[in-house]
């Protein structure tokens, strides 16, 4: 019988205040950076659609030219809004634009690693490799 050899599967979490003050193409380099060393990203809060748009852009060029580099799986949990009061949307929307959507929970992993992310209202399932 072969010995299968398992490989750990570390998980990182990345603060809001780690990412806050850093450009758009910094945060990318950061959290690719963290993938490539198959890593699963935890990160408080979440990236702008333009960002999490240029992420995926960026490891769709990496497939084929970095060796073991399947893609990744993304999935962000969010508050549930749908049962908020207006008052309570509005409070909400100021402070995403004043400090970002820090009541977010962003979860970021290889493909190689993460094989799907079901995700529905009350709970996200991550199905590994």
């Amino acid at each position: 019988m072969a010995k299968r050899r398992f490989k750990g599967l570390t998980l990182q979490f990345v603060s809001y205040r780690e990412i806050a003050r850093l450009d758009s193409v910094e945060r990318i380099k950061k959290l690719l950076k963290i993938i490539l060393d198959n890593k699963v990203i935890i990160l408080q809060g979440r990236l702008s659609a333009g960002e999490e748009s240029r992420l995926i852009e960026d490891t769709m060029v990496m497939i084929g030219n970095v060796k073991g580099f399947k893609g990744v799986e993304l999935a962000v949990i969010r508050g549930d809004e749908q049962t908020s009061s207006a008052w309570d949307k509005f409070k909400s929307g100021l402070a995403k634009v004043l400090v970002g959507e820090q009541d977010a929970v962003t979860i970021i992993g290889p493909a190689s690693i993460v094989k799907e992310m079901k995700k529905d209202p009350s709970k996200l399932e991550l199905v590994m490799n």
